[in-house]
Order: structure tokens, then C-alpha cells, then sequence
């Protein structure tokens, strides 16, 4: 791990002289931590989570978690989280879209700066049966994909950060990732696949190029466990709680 190193100066030592003082300058080497940003692909993040507590019901415990907690456990020595951002859309149903604002509310309460949403938005698309022609409209996400690439090329054009952590299996955001690789390669790529998304061409991407095999969060139950918030976060006069719906799915 790359951790760049500063000198600074400080006057610890004075001699008397006829004349006054002398002050003696020495040094001390102070390490300059490593920034680290995570970007989450939230529809990929809270989907993974839904789909994984099909198989295993202990998932359930974790639609409400902290999420800078959890990302910062994944840190290592010499490392500093500086920021999570966290693309999403608004779901276009209430009940829904109450859950989503409670989560994203008492992680940005608990958190202040250090948790950053971004929101692209839901369409209504048409879908027809090809044998009854039929045609239905189902919600899809829009601008996730593009924010993520645009934020996470422009944190490096602006070094904002040092090393760049992307939760998400969307195959779209190889572009970007190989855009940081030839144009910024002073920047650390990691990629976590949320739980229960896998994808071959950023996997093989990840390895061919830059020799990194991305997480499965899959296997990080006890990372997720920990970072649990309590049922009402509250701070400064403000209380979020948990949905009840959420609430109901715990498995103890």
C-alpha cells in the first residue's frame, strides 16, 4: 500500500546567544493517510440484499445498517475513509420511497459530509408478452450508471481521493474504470460485488488489468451484522426509525 510521507517543521530546541535566541528547526515525518472513497450503486446494493435473504433469512438484518461504518471496515493500515457516495432514485411507489428516505436520512444524520447521495431517477418503461402482446410498465432506474462514472472520474481530475472503492456489478462501469486506469494511474481501483450480483467481464476486467479480484460482500455477513444501527438514531433533536416492514424481517 502506497502511504506518501510529509516533513514538518517545529521549533523544539533554543539555544541562548549573545544576541537573543537561536531556534534550532528539526523534523519529524508525519504519514499522510490514504484517501479512500466508496461509490455504491445503491439498486444494485439493496436488490443484492433482497435476493441473498431468498436463500438465507438472516439477510434481513440488513437493509439497516451504517453505511460508512460498514465501508470503513474494509480499510486497512495507513488508510482513511473520506467519503461514501451513494446513487440511488426515489422509488416512485410511497411506502417504498418512506423506507428508502428513513435509511438514507438516519445514515446521513449519523454521518453528516462523510455520506453523500446522488439520484438519478425512475421511468415508467413498457414491456410487451411477445405471445399476447400485452404490454406493461415496470419502473426502471435511469442516470445511476452515468453518475457513477461521472463522479468517480471527476473525483479524480479534482484528487479528491487516493484510492476508489466501486460497490456494484453493473458491467456498464467498466468504461469509466478503465478511463481512471490510463489517465490517473496513481489511483487504487477496488471493486465489491454486492451481495448475491456477480459479474464475469468486471471480474475478468479487474484481474486482466489492473490484478485485482473483487470482493463478494456475500461472504461478509459479520461486516454487515456490525454495522447495524439501532432502531431510532437520533441526534441533535432529530430521530429517524427504522420501518416497521424492515423491522418485522429480523431474524434474531
Amino acid at each position: 500500500m502506497h502511504i506518501e510521507k510529509a516533513t514538518l517543521y517545529f521549533p523544539v530546541e533554543i539555544w541562548p546567544l549573545s544576541s537573543g535566541f537561536f531556534y534550532k528547526m528539526t523534523s519529524m515525518t508525519a504519514e499522510i493517510k490514504n484517501r479512500v472513497t466508496f461509490y455504491i450503486d445503491g439498486f444494485n446494493f439493496y436488490y443484492g440484499i433482497r435476493r441473498a435473504r431468498k436463500s438465507d433469512p438472516v439477510w434481513g438484518n440488513f437493509y439497516w445498517i451504517d453505511m460508512v461504518k460498514f465501508c470503513e471496515s474494509f480499510l486497512g493500515d495507513g488508510q482513511e475513509l473520506v467519503k461514501v457516495v451513494y446513487f440511488t432514485a426515489s422509488p416512485m411507489t410511497p411506502a417504498k420511497n418512506s423506507r428508502q428516505s428513513a435509511f438514507l436520512n438516519a445514515n446521513k444524520l449519523l454521518n453528516g459530509n462523510r455520506f453523500e447521495v446522488i439520484r438519478g431517477k425512475y421511468m415508467d418503461k413498457p414491456f410487451e408478452c411477445p405471445n399476447c402482446a400485452y404490454t406493461i410498465h415496470k419502473p426502471e432506474e435511469k442516470k445511476t450508471d452515468v453518475n457513477i462514472s461521472v463522479r468517480m472520474i471527476e473525483d479524480c481530475i479534482t484528487d479528491s481521493t487516493d484510492s476508489l472503492s466501486l460497490v456494484s456489478a453493473d458491467t456498464d462501469l467498466i468504461p469509466p474504470l478503465e478511463v481512471i486506469r490510463r489517465n490517473f494511474p496513481d489511483k487504487k481501483i477496488k471493486v465489491y460485488f454486492p451481495p448475491s450480483n456477480f459479474s464475469r467481464d468486471i471480474n475478468d476486467y479487474m484481474l486482466t488489468n489492473l490484478k485485482s479480484k473483487p470482493k463478494l460482500l456475500i461472504k461478509n455477513q459479520r461486516r454487515f451484522s456490525e454495522a447495524i444501527m439501532t432502531d431510532a438514531v437520533s441526534k441533535d433533536g432529530t430521530t429517524f426509525t427504522i420501518p416497521q416492514k424492515w423491522k418485522d424481517r429480523r431474524v434474531v
